[in-house]
């Protein structure tokens, strides 16, 4: 079971490896949700983990708000991209859309080139297309090569466990052929029983792990 801790900074890293996460989601501006770390946090953060050989994922995200980029925000995006990439990060965290919340084709093809030889998950923008049109989704993100999609399985102002429903039929479908992984809301207490429902091997969240 792979808990992924979402942390802000560096700050609490080394208190949430040392209480279990496997995996570092690594980003800025929590109250925004999640916005791209600086350049400083993200070589700072990645020496540490290294020796813990704990992977780390960067959010690449120029600000908070929704998910439609213009061309210059997304050359940020772009830029922030490789700067991680250089400085030895596993994988990266994105997502982009359409003012009609579909997928942004020409963004995400922009970022995927960037991002050969890391992982890649799609982050909770993807609960803004409309679940009908999902299911297509993951078959478009399976051809991409995309690995994981990060889902709450509905709007965040719902509590997770609302949501468990959609959730299990995202997970079937994709038949492990791309990971779904469930986020939102998902804290060390509830933790087993959300896992246990889903049968997934993969979570993530802010309070997933229990910190002094």
């Amino acid at each position: 079971m792979i808990k992924e801790f979402c942390a802000e900074n560096y700050t609490l890293v080394p208190a949430a490896i040392k209480a279990g996460a496997g995996r570092i989601e690594l980003c800025d501006n929590l109250a925004v949700g999640g916005t791209t770390p600086s350049l400083g946090v993200i070589e700072e953060t990645l020496a540490y983990t290294s020796e813990k050989r704990i992977p780390v994922m960067t959010m690449i995200r120029p600000r908070g708000g929704n998910f439609c980029y213009n061309d210059m925000e997304l050359k940020i995006m772009e830029t922030d991209l490789i700067h991680a990439k250089n400085a030895g990060t596993d994988g990266v965290v994105f997502g982009c859309l359409t003012e009609d919340n579909e997928v942004d084709e020409e963004a995400l093809e922009i970022l995927l080139g960037n991002s050969i030889g890391l992982q890649t998950t799609f982050h909770m923008a993807f609960d803004r297309i409309p679940k009908e049109e999902q299911f297509d989704t993951i078959d478009w993100f399976v051809k991409l090569g995309i690995d994981r999609i990060l889902t709450h399985g509905g709007p965040l102002s719902q509590p997770i466990e609302e949501n468990l429903g959609h959730l299990k039929e995202l997970i079937a479908y994709a038949d492990n052929r791309i990971t779904i992984f469930p986020g939102g809301g998902i804290t060390h207490k509830n933790l087993d029983k959300i896992v246990k429902s889903l049968g997934v091997k993969e979570a993530h969240g802010t309070k997933i792990v229990a910190l002094d």
